[in-house]
């Protein structure tokens, strides 16, 4: 997975769409409290975001991870119109670090 940075927050975008497991599970758990393992453990929780404000996450998510071009139908250097016609099949969850973790 690819974490996304933009405005001084991070983001996990589902480049398969609404139907990924990931995503499922992250649902049923209302927030799902995550570990992310990137050098070192943090204790995380996933905070979906509104299709709304995903245009500018899904566009950078494209400039960083060229693996998810083939599954989002938008060319990366698309203006955020187009992104934000797809945006609500393509979830995007704010990461959060865990106060009690730091």
């Amino acid at each position: 997975m690819v974490i996304v940075e933009e405005h001084g927050e991070r983001y996990l975008v589902s480049m398969l769409g609404q139907d990924a497991n990931w995503v499922s599970n992250v649902r049923a758990d209302g927030g799902s409290a995550a570990l992310l393992r990137r050098g070192h453990r943090e204790a995380v929780h996933l905070l979906e975001i509104e299709p709304a404000d995903r245009a500018p996450i899904l566009r950078r998510y494209l400039a960083l991870a060229p693996g998810g071009r083939p599954h989002i139908p938008v060319d990366r250097h698309a203006p955020l119109a187009d992104f934000d016609r797809i945006a609500a099949d393509f979830p995007v969850f704010r990461v959060i670090t865990d106060p009690a973790t730091g």
